[in-house]
C-alpha cells in the first residue's frame, strides 16, 4: 500500500515538474551606475545599466521567471518598472517609486522577481524614479512557449528598435530646474534610435545604427517608444511595414508606410527587403499635438542591403534614401493609423459594466501669491500642473502606497478619487479660467476584485489640448472606442468595437477628444495610472487604482519580499 502511495506521489511530482519543464529561470544583475557616454560631440556622466546605453535586452519565453538584482551604484534613488508585465498578485515587482515600493537608495539593492504569464511579444523595462528613465531603459522580448509558432510568417531575424530622447545635459537637472521654476522642462536636443541620434546631428554619423539585410528577407522590427515626452512617426524609406502586434498583443496584420507610436507603447512590424538593393533610412520624428515647444529634429538609422553597391560612381559613400514622414502636427495620419488596429481574434471584452468612470485628463496652472517670481515662471506668472478629474496627484514620501495599504498605515492616501469630474464643462471647448487650477491630493480609486470596468479618458483644452498616452500598470485593457470633441454617453457607446478591439497597456487621448477602455479588475494591488509623457507625471497627471483582494490565495496579493526597500 505504502509502495503504491509512493509511486502515485512520484507520478504526481513528475506531472507537476512536466508542467514547468518548458519554463526557465533567468537570473540577471543590473548595476545602475554613471558611465561616460559621448553624444553630440560631448561626453556626459550618464546613468546606465551594466555600463550599457540603452540597457541590456531581456529575452524570455511565456511562462519564464525573471530574477533581477538591481544594485544601485548611482547617486540617485532608483526603481525599475517592467512596462506591460501583468505582475499578477505581485505589485511588489512593478517598480514605480512610492507607489509599490520605496526607492532603492544609493549603495542598496533590491531583487525583482516575477513570472511572465500568458503574455508574448514586445515589452520593455525602464527606471520609474523621476527622470532617470531618459537613459535607464531596454527591451523585454517575450517569445512564445517552445513549440508555439508566431501567428505570422517566421521572420529571418528580429531587431529591437528603441526610440529615445537625448539631452545635452543631465536630464535630472532638466527636471530639477523645471520643478523649481514651475515652467515647462527644456526639450531634448536629439531623438535617438538604439541610443544613437543618426546622420542628421553633429558628431553622430560615425555611430549611426546600421542594420544589414539580405534581399528578399523578411525581418521583424520590435519598435519601442522609450522617449520621455515625444510621440513619434516612424517609417522606412520605400518599404511597407506590416503591423502584427502592439503592446505584447497580436493584431490583425495590415500594411502601412508609417506608424505612430507614443511613449510607453510598442509596435511589432514585418518588413520584407523587396526593393532595389541600396541603403534606406529608417527615420522617426515627433508627432506634436500640443501648443507647446517640442524636439523637431529627426533621428535616423540605416537599413543596408548586403548586396548594395557601397560606393557611388565618384567614390563617395552611397547616400541612403529618405522616407516620407507625416508633418509634426498631422493628427489625421496618426488617427488613421490607430483606427486600423484590431485584435487578431475575437476579444473577451467585458459587456456588463460594474464601474463606469469618466476621467478628464489635462494640464492646469497653479496661481502664485508672488507671480513671476523665480518659482512662478509658467504662463502668466503661474506654475504648471496637471490632473485627472481636477485632482493633481501628489506622490507620498513617507511610505509607498502599497506598503501603507498592506501594513494598514493611515494618513498616506485616501480612496475618495472622484469617478467623474466635480464640475461638468465644455471639456474640449473654451474653458473658464476659474476651472484651470486643480486640487493637489493623494487620492486613489477603489475597485472590487473581478469588477468589470470602463474608463473614458476625456482630454481637456485647459492650457492646450494634447494627446496624453495613458498607461495602466498591472493590466492590459481593450480600447473600445475613441473620437474628437466631448464624449457623448448617449450616442458614442453604440459605436464601440466590442468584437475585436486592440488590447494595450498604453493608449493616447486624441487631442481635444476621448478614448474608452474596458478591463476586468482581476489583479489585486495598487496600480498606477498615469500619462507617459514624463513632464506631466511630476505635475500630477496620475492616480492609482486600488483593486481589493478577492476570495482565496489566487485572488490575494502575495506577501512582500524580505528585501523590499524601506522608506
Amino acid at each position: 500500500m505504502e509502495y503504491h502511495k509512493l509511486f502515485f506521489a512520484i507520478l504526481l511530482l513528475f506531472a507537476f515538474l512536466e508542467s514547468f519543464a518548458d519554463a526557465a529561470l533567468h537570473f540577471h544583475e543590473f548595476v545602475i551606475e554613471a558611465k561616460p557616454v559621448k553624444r553630440l560631440c560631448r561626453t556626459h556622466s550618464t546613468i546606465t545599466v551594466n555600463g550599457q546605453f540603452p540597457g541590456p535586452t531581456l529575452e524570455v519565453r511565456d511562462g519564464d521567471t525573471l530574477v533581477i538584482k538591481a544594485i544601485n551604484r548611482a547617486r540617485y534613488n532608483v526603481t525599475l518598472h517592467w512596462h506591460g508585465v501583468r505582475q499578477q498578485r505581485n505589485p511588489w515587482a512593478d517598480g514605480p517609486e512610492f507607489v509599490t515600493q520605496c526607492p532603492i537608495r544609493p549603495g542598496q539593492s533590491y531583487t525583482y522577481q516575477f513570472t511572465i504569464q500568458n503574455q508574448e511579444g514586445t515589452l520593455w523595462w525602464h527606471a520609474h524614479s523621476r527622470w532617470l528613465r531618459a537613459t535607464v531603459y531596454g527591451a523585454l522580448i517575450i517569445y512564445p512557449k517552445l513549440g508555439s509558432p508566431y501567428p505570422f510568417p517566421m521572420p529571418k531575424r528580429e531587431i529591437p528598435i528603441l526610440l529615445g530622447e537625448w539631452w545635452d545635459r543631465n536630464p535630472m537637472n532638466v527636471l530639477r530646474l523645471a520643478l523649481f521654476t514651475g515652467a515647462a522642462p527644456n526639450v531634448s536636443d536629439a531623438l535617438t534610435i538604439n541610443g544613437q541620434p543618426g546622420d542628421l546631428y553633429r558628431c553622430s554619423s560615425k555611430e549611426t545604427a546600421i542594420f544589414p539585410v539580405e534581399a528578399g528577407q523578411t525581418i521583424l522590427l520590435r519598435i519601442i517608444n522609450s522617449a520621455m515626452n515625444e510621440e513619434m512617426f516612424f517609417g522606412v524609406a520605400n518599404h511597407k511595414l506590416t503591423v502584427v502586434a502592439v503592446d505584447s498583443a497580436y493584431t490583425k496584420p495590415f500594411a502601412t508606410n508609417v506608424i505612430m507610436i507614443a511613449p510607453g507603447q510598442t509596435t511589432d512590424v514585418l518588413l520584407t527587403a523587396d526593393q532595389t538593393p541600396a541603403r534606406y533610412y529608417m527615420a522617426a520624428h515627433a508627432y506634436n499635438t500640443a501648443n507647446a515647444p517640442f524636439d523637431n529634429t529627426t533621428t535616423t538609422a540605416i537599413l543596408e542591403y548586403i548586396s548594395a553597391p557601397f560606393r557611388a560612381k565618384k567614390g563617395q559613400s552611397l547616400k541612403p534614401i529618405f522616407p516620407q514622414l507625416p508633418g509634426f502636427n498631422d493628427t489625421a495620419s496618426a488617427t488613421a493609423f490607430t483606427a486600423r488596429l484590431r485584435s487578431l481574434s475575437k476579444a473577451k471584452v467585458p459587456l456588463e459594466i460594474d464601474e463606469s468612470l469618466f476621467f478628464t485628463v489635462g494640464l492646469g496652472l497653479m496661481n502664485c501669491t508672488n507671480p513671476n517670481s523665480r518659482r512662478c515662471q509658467g504662463p502668466n506668472g503661474t506654475r504648471f500642473a496637471a490632473s485627472i478629474n481636477n485632482v493633481s496627484f501628489v506622490f507620498p514620501k513617507r511610505n509607498s502606497l502599497m506598503q501603507a495599504y498592506y501594513q494598514g498605515q493611515p494618513g498616506i492616501f485616501t480612496t475618495d478619487f472622484p469617478p467623474f469630474p466635480p464640475v461638468q464643462f465644455d471639456y474640449s471647448g473654451s474653458v473658464p479660467r476659474g476651472l484651470w487650477q486643480p486640487v493637489k491630493a493623494t487620492k486613489l480609486f477603489k475597485l472590487k476584485y473581478g469588477s468589470k470596468v470602463q474608463i473614458v479618458f476625456q482630454d481637456t483644452s485647459i492650457v492646450t489640448v494634447e494627446d496624453h498616452p495613458m498607461h495602466l500598470h498591472g493590466y492590459q485593457f481593450y480600447v473600445v472606442g475613441s473620437g474628437f470633441g466631448n464624449f457623448d454617453p448617449k450616442n458614442d457607446p453604440a459605436k464601440f468595437n466590442l468584437i475585436d478591439p486592440p488590447q494595450r497597456n498604453t493608449i493616447g487621448t486624441p487631442p481635444g477628444g476621448w478614448v474608452a477602455i474596458r478591463f476586468e479588475a482581476d489583479n489585486p494591488g495598487i496600480w498606477l495610472l498615469h500619462c507617459h509623457l514624463d513632464s506631466h507625471l511630476p505635475w500630477g497627471l496620475a492616480t492609482a487604482l486600488l483593486v481589493e483582494n478577492g476570495v482565496g490565495k489566487l485572488q490575494t496579493v502575495q506577501p512582500p519580499p524580505l528585501d523590499l526597500p524601506r522608506c
